[in-house]
């Protein structure tokens, strides 16, 4: 019979800015490789769950969508006569479904609960179009191998000096050193010089980058990497960034050379990256080459690499093991948010995330991941919608690099504490937060002053000292000696000079500064900073940070408050703020970790403009602040700042829940952004905000409690760890470490480790301990 739904749909094919949910449902991970399929509506081209859970049919009901394709795929049975040929390319010919799958298409009305015929003249042209267009995961796939390189000004507008013949003798090393390998030709002036020292054993100097300094000639070639097709590594030190040069040819015969006679002889710059990448692995036998047992269950579900996404995948694999984000998001017993777009809606894939992990439904070893050993993996899920998501308009995390994953917990945390939390839900992040208390005293009138910080994080400074070569032996990579996270807490809460003019009596012989906890929180999250700077670069080393398996207190690290006979400082009036000069010893700190001076300078402002570890956090939580590359703008020495009090914006932060004098001084601080008044009210939930002359109708809300206890005894353990391998965070691979109840033993608790998709019992736990970067301790 006819269907008067189809009959009275507008159906077109998907244009390809459209996005087409045929590989799991929005709402939760079951598939188009499940009995029962998945439903794509082929009005607005969602997906939903053709089984149990039905969200194909929700999703009917909602938008009054009916007419859905049903997609099934099963695996065809694959006979190799010979092992599959070895990667050789960067540029992979991806494998297509039709190579993998047999594929079952099926039209119908979920109104009439009737099958359509595919080849309807009104269907088959969306249908085509749905099984052609790309998905999320193929989409990320396909990035995950290939670099998105544009040109910049500086090759563009390049000016060649006088023309010349360089021979290739003096090709033959750097114009500085005598290396012959990783060698750059400066596309401006002709000068060759060695690199920076790569992940892998490449040797350089810096010599090209040092010309570029002296110079200012931005752009140069990588010698071994031209091929005779005219592609090569092209850098741009000006940029700071890896370009392309659409004239490579004719600028290298400036230089008297021909690309029909160049012979690609190293490999280039994201062929290092990717290799680097896929050999980091932890690994996964025991001494005696046994697999690790691979486990499977609830919470013991793996998460699938979608690219450079291990960074994401660890730290959401220890977040979603905290009882304050399982409790939150992982809700069996109740309704899905009701909202048009599922896939992009943050509690909806937050919630499938945590469903995905905990219900055990995905859990379960894959028959066609069976190794040569006849031990089966699973899958895996791929949360392709949660990290678009929460990468959408972020200049990193949007893209397929690898990305720090403690400045990925500090994004997530800032997303997750700005969206809505409906029905008396708690904000799970708050569970990480607790107070900072610093207390500054003047070392000549022995004044103090004391304030507050609110955190969900502490960065601690891990002493690097290198132990001595052993004589006799072949060069090793660096060692470092051993040291407690005891020594890097008693460091980090210890008293420092700080270089501070006293308001009260004008001394400029500095104040001791010393940082204590006012608040423990329920989760303390540690990162291990194990940074040095090698040739401008900074890298991660290996240094051991003994950390106990067991319980432990954290009690002597508890703020005492101002104590009896203690004097304090007096306020300071708030006149014309004076022009303000950062601290040097913080401000060189700051830049030798890589970020810009205008950043520096912001941060330390922002933080008191003493403590280079509070500044670096600062950093971190402002990375995509739309202003964070502007000149720092302090209060009071320009305008008036009429604007930031506009009733409009302070009627936008009252429809957050803020009341108005709260808006108002937020606003205030904040020079009138929006969205930077939001975080700082975050930040200071104790501030009742400003009241001035004329009063508002607005009552004072009630004050606020500190996040956290100072209940004591303040008992620790570690929970679960972020562990990295290679010597930049922004390569190498992440894993992760939880502490889970062992099965065996109802009183006892067992590791596992959280390789991407694969889930094994852990093995040498002590020592991947060592070597975490991301710590997280709960409060027993």
């Amino acid at each position: 019979m006819a269907c008067p739904h189809l009959e009275a749909a507008h159906l077109s094919p998907p244009n390809p800015s459209q996005s087409v949910y045929r590989e799991d449902c929005t709402q939760c991970f079951d598939s188009l490789d499940d009995a029962a399929g998945l439903d794509v509506c082929l009005q607005c081209f969602n997906g939903g769950c053709a089984g149990d859970r039905a969200h194909n049919r929700l999703h009917s009901v909602l938008r009054s969508h009916p007419i859905t394709l049903n997609i099934r795929r099963t695996r065809k049975a694959v006979v190799r006569d010979e092992p599959p040929a070895k990667m050789s390319k960067l540029a992979i010919a991806a494998e297509t479904d039709e190579d993998r799958y047999d594929m079952a298409l099926m039209a119908r009305c979920l109104e009439c609960n009737i099958d359509l015929d595919v080849a309807n003249p009104k269907l088959a042209p969306v249908i085509s179009g749905v099984i052609k267009a790309n998905t999320f995961s193929r989409s990320e796939e396909v990035k995950a191998w290939e670099q998105e390189l544009t040109s910049c000004e500086h090759v563009l507008l390049m000016q060649q000096t006088e023309s010349r013949k360089i021979e290739q003798g003096a090709l033959g090393h750097c114009y500085a050193c005598d290396l012959r390998e990783n060698l750059w030709l400066c596309l401006e002036c002709g000068n060759l010089g060695c690199g920076r020292k790569q992940i892998g054993g490449v040797d350089g100097n810096s010599h090209a980058l040092a010309h570029s300094d002296e110079s200012s000639h931005g752009v140069a070639v990588k010698l071994g990497s031209i091929t005779p097709e005219g592609t090569a590594d092209i850098f741009c030190y000006n940029c700071d960034d890896e370009r392309i040069d659409e004239n490579l040819g004719p600028h290298l015969a400036h230089w008297g050379i021909l690309l029909a006679d160049r012979e690609k002889t190293e490999k280039s710059l994201t062929e290092m990256q990717i290799e680097q990448n896929l050999r980091w692995d932890f690994s996964m036998t025991t001494d005696d080459g046994k697999e690790l047992k691979p486990l499977s269950g609830p919470g013991l579900t793996g998460l699938k690499n979608l690219g450079n996404s291990c960074y994401m995948a660890s730290i959401l694999q220890c977040l979603m093991d905290m009882p304050a984000f399982r409790d939150r998001y992982y809700r069996p017993g109740d309704d899905l948010p009701i909202v048009d777009d599922p896939a992009n809606d943050l509690e909806t894939q937050l919630r499938k995330v945590a469903d995905g992990l905990w219900s055990g439904r995905y859990s379960k070893p894959d028959p066609a991941l069976t190794n040569e050993n006849g031990i089966a993996h699973q899958k895996g899920l791929a949360p392709a919608m949660l990290k678009h998501l929460i990468g959408r308009g972020h200049a990193e995390f949007s893209t397929m690099r690898q990305q720090d994953s403690f400045e990925f917990l500090q994004h997530i945390f800032k997303i997750i504490t700005r969206s809505k939390h409906e029905d008396g839900r708690a904000d799970p992040t708050a569970a990480f937060r607790f107070v900072l208390e610093q207390r500054l005293q003047c070392l000549s009138c022995n004044k103090v002053k004391y304030s507050t910080n609110e955190q969900d994080a502490i960065f601690i400074d891990v002493p690097l000292e290198k132990l001595p070569a052993i004589e006799g032996e072949d060069a090793q990579p660096d060692a470092y000696k051993p040291v407690t996270l005891k020594d890097c807490l008693d460091n980090f809460t210890g008293a420092e000079k700080v270089e501070l003019t006293c308001a009260a009596c004008g001394s400029k012989d500095g104040f001791t500064k010393k940082s204590l906890f006012k608040t423990f929180p329920e989760t303390l999250v540690v990162n291990a900073k194990k940074m040095t700077v090698v040739n401008w670069v900074p890298i991660k080393v290996d240094v051991p940070v003994i950390v106990p398996d067991e319980s432990f207190l954290l009690d002597d690290y508890l703020a005492t408050g101002q104590q009896p006979g203690e004097e304090l400082l007096p306020d300071e009036p708030e006149t014309q703020a004076p022009s303000f000069v950062p601290e040097e010893d913080a401000l060189a700190q700051l830049e030798a970790m890589g970020f810009p001076r205008n950043r520096c300078e912001k941060a330390l402002h922002a933080t008191g403009n003493s403590d280079a570890n509070a500044a670096m956090q600062w950093l971190f939580g402002h990375m995509e602040d739309p202003d964070i590359d502007a000149p720092l703008a302090i209060e009071g020495q320009s305008g008036s700042g009429a604007s930031v009090a506009d009733p409009e914006k302070i009627e936008m932060l009252g429809a957050m829940g803020f009341a108005a004098p709260q808006a108002k001084k937020a606003l205030k601080q904040t020079g009138g952004d929006v969205e930077r008044a939001v975080e700082w009210l975050f930040s200071h939930p104790e501030d009742q905000g400003e009241y001035d002359d004329e009063g508002t109708s607005a009552e004072p809300s009630a004050p606020q409690e500190p996040p956290g206890t100072a209940a004591l005894p303040a008992r620790f353990q570690l929970q679960s760890i972020v562990c990295h391998k290679g010597t930049s965070i922004y390569a190498g691979h992440y894993v992760a470490f939880l502490r889970k109840p062992n099965p065996e033993d109802a009183s006892g608790s067992t590791w596992v480790l959280f390789n991407d998709e694969k889930v094994v019992e852990a093995y040498e736990v002590e020592e991947m301990r060592k070597f975490a970067y991301v710590y997280f301790f709960s409060r027993c």
